[in-house]
């Protein structure tokens, strides 16, 4: 006697929901996320760094 599997099924993927009446000001991006903050004082630095080089010619 052969029975007849039904084949394995998984749950939807979770729906993402885009909140659009919220607008992302830089300090709720810093406060949510510090490591973009670090990021940015890095990016910043090198950038410095490399004007400052720049200029010493």
């Amino acid at each position: 006697m052969t029975e007849q599997l039904e084949p394995p099924t998984s749950p939807p993927p979770p729906s993402v929901a885009v909140d659009t009446q919220r607008s992302s000001s830089p300090a709720e991006i810093v406060e949510e996320r510090p490591e973009v903050a670090v990021g940015a004082a890095f990016a910043g630095g090198l950038l410095l760094a490399l004007i400052l080089k720049r200029l010493a010619r």
